[in-house]
């Protein structure tokens, strides 16, 4: 299956161009994309459910403080995200309903080390097909 994103050429840091047909599938990409980079998504089996509700000026900052988010239930909570169903979303807030796994250092490698979600060439607009983004991934 053809992933909804691209790895982009980038110093030191990970760019990714995410896709989606419709805004709400632009964020749930990304949030998968995120989490494709942190740990193979094969190894998980969902134990856990929570909802988020974020905001942002715009819907560029919508996307950092989304993923930080994401990033957060990683590196603070240790919950490695299965799969992300975006609920309601505007140019300004969502909310999403998170499947997490627990992470277990037995059953899942960490493949990027990921520190933070920057605000460095971040892009979201809508094209032609639908919604592209653009984000760095501090590494």
């Amino acid at each position: 299956m053809e992933k909804p994103y691209t790895l982009l050429d980038h110093t030191a840091d990970l760019r990714i161009r995410i896709t989606g047909g419709n805004m709400a599938e632009l964020f749930a990409n990304a949030g998968l994309a995120m989490a494709d980079l942190i740990c193979d998504p094969n190894t998980l089996i969902s134990d856990e459910t929570l909802t988020i509700e974020i905001e942002g000026d715009d819907p560029a900052d919508l996307m950092v403080n989304y993923l930080r988010e994401l990033l957060y239930q990683w590196t603070g909570n240790e919950k490695l995200i299965n799969t992300v169903d975006i609920l309601n979303i505007s140019d300004n807030a969502l909310s999403a309903r998170l499947h997490t796994t627990r992470y277990n250092a037995d059953q899942h490698a960490i493949l990027s080390e990921i520190k933070a979600v920057t605000y460095h060439q971040i892009a979201v607009e809508p094209v032609a097909d639908g919604w592209q983004a653009t984000v760095v991934l501090d590494t």
